[in-house]
């Protein structure tokens, strides 16, 4: 997962240095849609899941998740939410620290320890995660795919 991640990063520097020099409108997101924003998602979800599956036994730990609608709907754009201004340098980047996109899991039944981690629910959500995260990570491999047959003319030599 980290190789792939690093494979997305190496791509959006490419394509910002490719479009720094090209003079258009073409951007990562024009190319890859909302698929990029998507995989970072899918990510910091395992993550999450992850460490919720690491405490299962810690006392009074409470599981967490990304909330996937709404990070994305910020990640787009179409937030309904007012955005925090930073007008003096110094200020913290309330965008960058957000935690808001981390809700609360509901327990089915929470444990007398106060622990709210069910671990067949979170190994469930994880296996359902990864499958999400290879979906994007194809969409984006179709699309690098397409990119390179068309920077090489349909295979013509």
């Amino acid at each position: 997962m980290c190789v792939a991640y690093n494979l997305l990063i190496t791509l959006q520097a490419v394509i910002a240095a490719g479009n720094q020099v090209m003079s258009g409108t073409n951007t990562l997101d024009n190319v890859f849609g909302l698929n990029s924003q998507a995989l970072e998602v899918w990510q910091r979800r395992s993550e999450v899941i992850a460490s919720n599956i690491a405490n299962a036994d810690t006392p009074n730990y409470q599981a967490r998740d990304v909330d996937f609608r709404q990070v994305l709907q910020k990640a787009s754009g179409e937030s309904s939410d007012l955005q925090l201004s930073t007008p003096t340098p110094g200020q913290i980047d309330p965008v960058s620290t957000s935690t808001d996109s981390l809700k609360y899991r509901v327990p089915m039944q929470p444990s007398m320890d106060g622990n709210t981690v069910d671990t067949q629910v979170e190994q469930s959500s994880f296996a359902s995660n990864m499958v999400h995260y290879q979906a994007s990570l194809s969409f984006i491999n179709s699309a690098i795919q397409t990119l390179r047959l068309a920077i090489n003319g349909g295979g013509q030599s």
